[in-house]
């Protein structure tokens, strides 16, 4: 008997590859006893699939799993709409690194069935929730698994902002922008801004400045249950942007106070049981795979 009865499947977009294994899985997945359901937006890429259709917000409430085709863009989009819902999401990668989307195609029929007999890591993923305030009003909201980040958009100029942790003045900083990144997004843009890479487990927030003008500006890591708070200078001759996993955005003005906090809904991210965090970073990272004779 499958361990999960509700199977919502969800591809990326405009991917042969992500078409082929998705009809690969429902094939394996036609052998169970399972329920199937195709993501509403995914059927416009399948439509000689015959499964029953439902939007996001439909299969969060009726699935107990949802399984991603793609890459890490297509986990952080789905993350938005399955966070705080009781059903655990789990990626079959068709993207590029795959930290999130851990199965590699060859073998969606001998880990996906691993997963239906409950043989699964579970962990619990937090994501970061934005407001932007001006003039003492809530103009905006988003939320991120990974990061929100603070940038020049599509001028190429510094920022100047003042950055506040739990109402305590930080420092007034002129910059390429500010990454505030979860334990997730530690392993993505964070990094290449020269952020820590920190361990799913942690319950901790980076806060990585882009090419600041001070050289003594580093990276800092905070408790989660921080709240961050950056006022857009008065100084600046742009109008910067604030984007949620690279995904969703919002123009900002000068005045306006961007507050940045751990959500209370979280993502339920399932893996196969042989799943270890600094495997995948030896293996995505380039990092040395051999150990060293230690006799």
């Amino acid at each position: 008997m499958s361990h999960f009865s509700h199977i919502g499947l969800l591809g990326r977009r405009d991917s042969e590859s992500t078409k082929y294994s998705l009809n690969r899985l429902i094939d394996f997945l036609s052998k169970r006893d399972v329920q199937m359901y195709l993501d509403e937006e995914t059927s416009l890429e399948m439509p000689e699939c015959k499964l029953p259709i439902k939007s996001r917000g439909e299969l969060a409430k009726v699935c107990d799993l949802v399984i991603v085709v793609g890459g890490d863009g297509s986990l952080l989009a789905a993350a938005r709409a399955f966070a705080g819902h009781n059903v655990k999401i789990l990626g079959i990668n068709r993207g590029r690194l795959g930290f999130l989307t851990d199965i590699s195609p060859e073998e969606i029929e001998y880990k996906v069935g691993e997963v239906l007999e409950g043989a699964y890591e579970h962990e619990k993923r937090f994501l970061l929730e934005l407001g932007v305030q001006r003039n003492n009003a809530t103009i905006a909201h988003g939320c991120g698994l990974n990061d929100v980040v603070l940038h020049p958009g599509k001028f190429i100029r510094m920022i100047e902002f003042e950055l506040f942790i739990d109402d305590e003045f930080v420092c007034r900083q002129r910059s390429d922008g500010l990454i505030v990144s979860t334990p997730t997004g530690s392993t993505a843009y964070a990094l290449s801004g020269g952020g820590p890479i920190m361990h799913p487990s942690l319950d901790a927030i980076a806060i990585v400045p882009m090419n600041p003008h001070t050289l003594s500006s580093r990276p800092i890591v905070v408790n989660a249950q921080s709240k961050i708070r950056i006022f857009i200078s008065y100084s600046n001759h742009l109008s910067p942007h604030v984007t949620c996993d690279g995904q969703t955005h919002v123009v900002t003005e000068v005045g306006d106070v961007v507050e940045i906090q751990k959500s209370e809904r979280s993502l339920s991210l399932i893996h196969p049981k042989d799943h270890n965090f600094f495997e995948t970073c030896r293996s995505k990272l380039g990092w040395a795979s051999q150990r060293g004779n230690h006799d």
